[in-house]
């Protein structure tokens, strides 16, 4: 039974103490709505995991004057008839669009991992691995580009299974039964949607096969998420059970086509041995003259993903073609400007600023920052009113974007290797935490940038807000002491580049 937002109370005293409020999951409180509209020509947009919708193959369902159809009505009505409290409280947890509720277990997971594996009791680390999923350490560490990834995949196999769906909805276009008999209610605000294959069933089946492969350990959780989403659906008026079923086939050959991309993308080598780590370390100090430290105690031997920037990206061909400029030389002009900037900062300190760093802190504990863009998208799909395919389009390429713009940050961290403020200004202390990777150019900022471009083109009128609140994401850093002022204005630029990669590919989908 689905009852409340806070689907995992699992976190540690410790990570409990060092996550502000806002920064745990939140259950998005909203009633069931109206769709906008029903985008009944879904089914002809472009997908991104495969070229023809006609490649996702579903047989026709049985005619509606059909023996078997009509068992499956008789069904349905017993079941709404025997309905229980469980199953109501169900129907009104997943709503009528339940691509949200699926986004929201996907930040309560990465919360949950977004843990760093504690070291031996030598003061040596084990990095958590797939092939152990129970450790020690347990897996995954999900980490600010774990979970960008996560919530990419995630995405695009919702908007690509509601896609073929749709294609499958308008040429087969089977009423719902609630439409078909009047002595059957609906659950949700009528719409005419048709009901083959079910929406709700490739959502609830997508989403469990792709969360499951990301977080191991949770599948026999997830598994009674989607059979609770199912059966909700089977007592919601809309759907008999070879709706559910069809839709469940179209989840299955979706999920496959993500996961295979999955597998080959490179993130299984982002993790780097020493060996590798030192050799990209001395790379960057033999062009540059410089080189990040890792000021740890006890110094983890490795620091996060150096080859994330190496993972197939979304929509950018060749990840250098986006890799910013240098940052300015150790001792240079520039650099001596910025060190002052950080000290008046520092000496300077303000409520305000304080708040700002905090707020946006997004660390261990928490959704991270791609989740909470995330968390800003779906309050923006309640309000417009979407319905699940236009809210699965709005989520797939924010997190595309989102996500190259995280390799395209790593790529630039590691490839210039620049030393945080800590370890080149002496005596310098932060109000944050200081990340085990190199400075520039900012998470943080590029994250921001790019999630606030891809919402700004999709709710104009929100473009204002976004980029002010991306703004202050990427001063945060600045004011927490952990970023130079150019890793935040660069970063920014950088993420609106890549930001335009994707709101290219969505400007040619056919869905505007």
């Amino acid at each position: 039974m689905i009852t409340k937002p806070f689907l995992f109370f699992l976190f540690c005293g410790i990570i409990l103490c060092v996550s502000c409020e806002k920064d745990l999951p939140t259950y998005l409180e909203y009633e069931e709505y109206s769709f906008t509209g029903l985008d009944e020509n879904g089914g002809t947009w472009k997908p991104v995991l495969f070229d023809q919708v006609s490649s996702i193959t579903l047989e026709a369902p049985k005619e509606i004057t059909s023996q078997s159809y009509k068992a499956e009505v008789t069904a349905l009505k017993s079941a709404i008839g025997q309905m229980t409290d469980s199953q109501r409280e169900s129907l009104a947890y997943w709503g009528n669009n339940p691509v949200v509720r699926w986004n929201e277990i996907a930040l309560e997971l990465i919360a949950k991992y977004n843990i760093i594996p504690g070291p031996n009791d030598d003061d040596s680390y084990t990095l958590p691995s797939p092939a152990t999923p129970d450790g020690p350490p347990g897996f995954p560490f999900a980490h600010p580009p774990y979970a960008s990834r996560a919530l990419a995949y995630l995405s695009v196999a919702q908007f690509d299974g509601l896609i073929a769906a749709w294609h499958y909805k308008y040429r087969y276009n089977r009423k719902a039964p609630y439409q078909q008999d009047t002595s059957i209610s609906f659950a949700y605000e009528p719409n005419t949607l048709p009901s083959y294959p079910s929406d709700g069933a490739v959502l609830a089946r997508v989403s469990r096969k792709i969360l499951t492969a990301l977080f191991p350990l949770e599948a026999t959780y997830l598994q009674e998420l989607e059979q609770n989403h199912l059966e909700s659906l089977g007592v919601s008026g809309a759907n008999v059970a070879s709706d559910l079923a069809a839709g469940s086939t179209i989840g299955d050959a979706v999920a496959q086509l993500a996961l295979t991309r999955a597998a080959s993308d490179g993130m299984k080598n982002a993790q780097t041995p020493k060996a590798v780590s030192d050799s990209i370390k001395q790379a960057a100090f033999n062009r540059f003259g410089w080189q990040w430290e890792n000021l740890e105690l006890p110094t983890r031997p490795v620091g996060l993903t150096p080859l994330f920037g190496k993972v197939k990206m979304w929509n950018v061909t060749n990840v250098e073609d986006v890799r910013p400029v240098a940052p300015p030389a150790i001792d240079s002009e520039s650099y001596l400007k910025d060190v002052q900037l950080l000290k008046d900062h520092a000496s300077n300190m303000t409520e305000e600023k304080r708040r700002i760093a905090n707020f946006w802190q997004d660390g261990l504990g928490t959704y991270t920052p791609p989740g909470h863009w995330n968390r800003f998208a779906n309050e923006f799909i309640v309000e417009h009113k979407m319905n699940p395919l236009r809210a699965a389009r709005t989520l797939a390429y924010l997190n595309m974007a989102v996500m190259d713009a995280g390799i395209s940050c790593w790529d630039a961290k590691y490839y210039y290797h620049y030393p945080r403020p800590i370890q080149t200004i002496p005596g310098f202390k932060t109000i944050a935490g200081t990340p085990n990777f190199p400075s520039y150019t900012s998470g943080h900022s590029v994250f921001s940038a790019a999630a606030s471009e891809v919402l700004a083109y999709i709710f104009p009128e929100k473009a204002e807000l976004v980029r002010n609140w991306a703004e202050e994401a990427a001063i945060s850093r600045v004011y927490g002491g952990i970023h130079w002022s150019f890793d935040a204005t660069v970063g920014t630029r950088q993420g609106i580049e890549i930001a335009n990669y994707t709101i290219h590919k969505a400007q040619a989908d056919g869905s505007d």
